[in-house]
């Protein structure tokens, strides 16, 4: 079954147009999810109540967004693709124009800054089945950037692995553990990637 996890929006590729109703129950259904959040935390967000709030069945949300990952997936998909556009456009060191170190820094200082924005929507949607953050366009384009930069860094390497270990540390699970069990400041963490840059 195919989720909006699965869609979330990619710079240069064409969104598919929807049928006026089901552009419709996608909005109601994002609002209602979005007042959820709003008002009970991520851990109100259900399949259930979410349909409940929305006036919808339930069975339109599973179809629509597959699972509650890729719900909050796609609550995420408009910051998601104001990234991705910095990534690409946008200003030095996170955009073009830097040395790839930098932009490599840059990115992992981005993600601090997202987690700490969005730590609760994004705990529930990596970790609502087993592979999700693995399996949503937002972390492929993260990990094929990284791969691209590393590459132009040391073509020796095994880019692939290394995207995924300097990806690895900002899992939401880890970060809020090592945050609020550990108690380190974003700016040790961020001291922390850096130090994993070094062998680069």
């Amino acid at each position: 079954m195919t989720s909006d996890s699965a869609i979330v929006p990619v710079l240069g590729r064409a969104r598919v147009a929807e049928r006026a109703d089901a552009a419709r129950n996608r909005r109601k259904i994002l609002d209602a999810a979005s007042l959820i959040l709003q008002t009970r935390g991520a851990s109100g967000l259900s399949m259930d109540e979410v349909a409940r709030v929305a006036r919808v069945g339930v069975g339109t949300v599973y179809r629509r967004f597959g699972d509650l990952s890729g719900l909050a997936h796609a609550l995420l998909s408009d910051q998601e693709l104001q990234f991705q556009e910095s990534l690409l456009t946008g200003p030095a060191p996170l955009g073009p124009g830097a040395a790839p170190k930098e932009r490599i820094a840059a990115l992992l200082s981005a993600l601090v800054d997202r987690l700490e924005e969005n730590s609760e929507l994004l705990l529930v949607a990596e970790t609502s089945a087993p592979y999700a953050r693995f399996t949503c366009t937002a972390y492929e384009v993260h990990h094929a950037h990284l791969v691209t930069l590393i590459n132009e860094i040391r073509p020796d390497v095994d880019a692939e692995f290394l995207a995924d270990a300097l990806l690895a540390p900002l899992a939401t699970n880890l970060y809020l553990h090592q945050r609020q069990v550990r108690g380190l400041s974003t700016d040790r963490i961020r001291r922390g990637l850096a130090a994993l840059l070094a062998p680069l």
